[in-house]
């Protein structure tokens, strides 16, 4: 396998009988990818089907949240889909990525949550963005800790 560009050229991956790009990843990861997936394609489902969900009880389903509702939709289902994929083809550094994007997502919809006075939904998101970057550094082909002092060596 050629090294990475990405990397320093120092960096070596572990010598075994699967590479670490593509070795078994543990069940609770899968289960992480797995729940936010479907929650994310939920998500995108009922803005597609049934957008007056996404709104509070009374408000009115004009235009414009038709189409913001269909923009949720295709980004929605393109992160699930992605993170599926990643998953099922166990590709570690595009799983770890899209992880930490999810957990980013997450987390602004906390302070999002927060500021709108939703406090019921705030925790809850932020588990799920604490579980997704816990499982992004266990994704990771690499240790992110080893990158980042190889990085901050070769600046010396």
């Amino acid at each position: 396998m050629a090294e990475s560009q990405y990397l320093p050229s120092d960096v070596k991956r572990p010598m075994s009988s699967e590479s670490s790009e593509t070795s078994a990843l543990p069940w609770w990861l899968h289960l992480i990818v797995i729940s936010g997936a479907l929650l994310m394609a939920a998500g995108g489902i009922i803005a597609l089907i049934h957008p007056a969900l996404l709104v509070p009880p009374g408000e009115e389903i004009n235009g414009a949240v038709r189409i913001y509702a269909g923009y949720m939709v295709s980004r929605n289902l393109a992160i699930a889909v992605m993170l599926l994929g990643a998953l099922s083809l166990r590709a570690r550094g595009v799983l770890s990525t899209l992880m930490v994007l999810m957990a980013f997502i997450q987390f602004l919809d906390v302070g999002i949550d927060c500021f709108e006075g939703r406090w019921t939904l705030a925790p809850g998101v932020a588990v799920l963005g604490i579980a997704f970057l816990i499982g992004a550094t266990r994704a990771a082909p690499l240790p992110l800790l080893n990158i980042m002092l190889e990085r901050c060596r070769d600046l010396r």
